[in-house]
């Protein structure tokens, strides 16, 4: 006779009340999501690559507060954290919160990344799809114990009325400086998880952008800084690949290959995907505990086509040739934040590279110009610029138009000046293909409206500039007043980055009609960071006594570049004819027809 009737029960119950077996989320993942042709070049089960593994368990343990990614593009970042996602939705149900820098970036993700993994996924296909509590919106989903929301970090609303067990940032670099007056929004998003202590889970992933403002750069010294290493075929030892490992034969980029610092040996391309598949994450920092920080780049951890050596070393050498777009490569390739090397613009160093050339004697490689106008109460400033068929400039002359803005006889000069043709050393002529002119001092405004009301077919604008390193070149600002006035928003802050780039470097070809006056007005401005509630902000200063028109009528005018379609070839073409490239027409659109 049994003599304890209850054993077998205690034990089913205690069975019952044991935790469930820690989850491998890497495992998981493989078992359980799919993805569709929409999401992934090859559609089916997600199979994580070997650096994605560890991330990913990471990102399940429990034990881990924080994960922080500082990564290149091309490497599947997103796409482990929508696996993360519904990992916190199906098995560990908790409130989400996912902060991107805008509401386009979280619609995207949601209905092009998120519900199409979901729907391929059995295990996920319903985990978003109860509505629970009637209260689904396009960007907020609820579920039995927790709930998804995205949220765009530039509203502070936004992150006030969230609290978050698990919090995923991503693209932190791109996000504003500040959500509204409320400060930093990860640090506002970060407040929304302190109700659950260390139980909470945040995960921020990002590329790097600039070194004294990265938020991802910051988060990955706090944690314990983890390096992707891959081993040598030849000695076996383990290396953080850096773009110095990369080398090629002379000419020929294609053929790039891995040069151990170790042992010397060469590696060659088709051996990667074997070096990856035995790679390493390695602590740097083992003595931080509960954040987990990793640092890879697109060459050292993708094997997609697209991400081989060969094809990274003809971009990389492409992009060389314009700092503009060697920092999109550093950071997006590379994976590093940039550095800013110069402290600024040396005048005297500008004046000793004047070369023969300007508007009456045109290099035969410009093909085609354009204008920047600086508006002042008693005269017009007007920079133009020269353009090569791989976007190379030239300032070929700045001129100086006197006179009363507020009567007409000044602006007829200056459509006297965007009138005029210029003969082609290749037989042709050129005139102007685009010119801006500043109405933002708020005095001169409807003048310069005015003016440019009449010239839009001829690709003459009113411009206003507005600061943020994101803003693009140029686009259309609003005047509901005045319907009929296409005022050109200017981000001057990344051209006048890009302007510091080239003339540092020797981009900048200067006609010999400059004078050193321009010369001191083009170095007026210095890069510099400030803190605005603790976060690190770029900003540009002006140099104490200088004047700064050269330098903006020169941003107006490569502002007015991305107004040009150009068709390089069918240019140099009309250039070696006599005749005049034909001036672009000018389309009335009728007020009826948008009724």
């Amino acid at each position: 006779m049994n003599a304890d009737p209850f054993r077998e029960l205690r034990a089913e119950l205690f069975q019952a009340m044991r935790p469930p077996p820690r989850l491998d989320l890497g495992e998981w993942v493989q078992a359980n999501v799919r993805l569709p042709s929409t999401v992934a070049a090859q559609a089916g089960r997600m199979t994580l690559m070997p650096w994605q593994r560890e991330v990913a368990r990471s990102i399940g343990d429990n034990r881990v507060e924080r994960v922080t990614i500082l990564k290149s593009a091309r490497v599947g970042a997103t796409q482990l954290m929508v696996a993360g996602i519904g990992h916190f939705a199906l098995n560990d149900p908790s409130p989400q919160l996912v902060v991107m820098p805008s509401e386009s970036d979280c619609r995207m993700l949601l209905t092009s990344i998120i519900e199409p993994t979901f729907a391929a996924s059995p295990t996920l296909r319903n985990a978003l799809s109860e509505n629970v509590s009637g209260r689904d919106t396009m960007l907020s989903r609820h579920y039995p114990g927790g709930s998804l929301a995205l949220v765009s970090g530039a509203s502070p609303k936004n992150l006030r009325a969230r609290t978050a067990r698990v919090l995923w940032l991503d693209e932190v670099d791109g996000l504003d400086v500040s959500a509204g007056d409320e400060g930093d929004p990860v640090s506002l998003a970060i407040r929304r998880t302190m109700t659950y202590g260390t139980r909470r889970k945040i995960v921020m992933a990002s590329t790097p952008v600039d070194e004294a403002t990265s938020r991802i750069a910051r988060a990955y010294e706090e944690g314990d800084c983890r390096v992707w290493e891959l081993p040598c075929p030849h000695c076996g030892d383990f290396h953080e690949l850096k773009w110095a490992m990369i080398q090629w034969p002379e000419g020929k980029p294609e053929d790039a290959y891995f040069v151990c610092p170790s042992c010397g040996c060469i590696t060659q391309e088709a051996d990667k995907p074997a070096m990856i598949e035995k790679g390493r994450w390695r602590a740097t920092k083992p003595e931080v505990l509960g954040h987990h920080s990793y640092r890879l780049n697109t060459f050292g951890a993708s094997i997609l086509p697209t991400a081989s050596w060969g094809v990274l070393a003809c971009e990389f050498l492409a992009a060389k040739r314009d700092p503009a777009t060697l920092k999109t490569w550093v950071n997006t390739v590379a994976g590093e934040v940039w550095r800013d090397e110069s402290d600024g613009i040396d005048d005297a160093d500008l004046m000793s590279r004047l070369e023969p050339i300007g508007l009456d004697r045109l290099p035969p490689e410009v093909i085609a110009l354009t204008a920047g106008c600086d508006v002042q109460h008693d005269r017009l400033e007007v920079t133009t610029l020269g353009w090569t068929a791989d976007d190379k400039p030239l300032v070929l002359a700045h001129e100086v138009l006197w006179g009363n803005p507020f009567g007409p006889d000044l602006w007829l000069g200056l459509s006297d000046l965007f009138g005029r043709t210029f003969q082609h050393p290749n037989g042709g002529t050129l005139r102007y293909d685009a010119a801006l002119v500043d109405s933002g001092d708020g005095t001169t405004t409807e003048a310069v409206y005015e003016f440019s009301r009449a010239r839009a077919g001829q690709r003459i604008f009113p411009c206003k500039g507005i600061a943020g390193f994101r803003e693009p070149p140029t686009r259309l600002g609003n005047v509901p007043a005045k319907k009929w006035v296409r005022l050109q928003l200017v981000g001057v802050d990344s051209i006048k980055r890009r302007i510091l780039g080239l003339a540092t470097s020797g981009g900048f070809r200067l006609s010999d009609s400059l004078s050193a006056t321009w010369a001191e007005q083009f170095t007026g401005e210095r890069l510099r960071t400030r803190y605005s509630k603790g976060v690190p902000i770029l900003e540009w200063h002006r140099l104490s006594g200088r004047r700064v028109e050269a330098l903006d009528c020169a941003v107006y005018a490569m502002a007015a570049r991305s107004l040009v379609p150009l068709d390089a070839e069918r240019r140099a073409d009309e250039l070696s004819s006599k005749a005049a490239p034909k001036a672009p027409p000018r389309v009335i659109r009728s007020q009826f027809l948008s009724r």
